[in-house]
C-alpha cells in the first residue's frame, strides 16, 4: 500500500465514522427549548465539535490500523474478493 493510499484510506474511515458518531448525544434547540431566531428546532444546541472530532480520530486510527494490518498482510486479497464475487 502506497503512502497516498493509506492517507485515502485513512481519510474515508475517518468521515465514515465522524457521519456515525455526528448524531451521538446530540440534544436539539428545540428539546431545549431555546430556540435561535433564525434557526430550525431540530438544530443542534451545542455540537460539541471538538469532543467528537477526538472521539472519532480515536477511533478511526484503531480501525485504520486493522483495515491496513490486513491489507499488508495479505490475510485478505483482491483474488480472494474476486473468487468470491466473481459468479454474482
Amino acid at each position: 500500500m502506497s503512502i497516498m493510499s493509506a492517507i485515502a484510506l485513512y481519510a474515508v474511515i475517518w468521515f465514515m465514522t465522524l457521519f456515525l458518531v455526528l448524531p451521538f448525544r446530540m440534544k436539539t434547540q428545540g428539546e431545549a427549548g431555546e430556540v435561535v431566531p433564525g434557526t430550525h428546532a431540530s438544530a443542534p444546541e451545542d455540537a460539541q465539535m471538538l469532543r467528537k472530532a477526538k472521539l472519532v480520530t480515536i477511533i478511526a486510527t484503531g480501525a485504520f490500523v486493522v483495515i491496513a494490518g490486513i491489507i499488508l498482510s495479505e490475510v485478505i486479497t483482491y483474488e480472494m474478493i474476486e473468487r468470491v464475487t466473481r459468479g454474482r
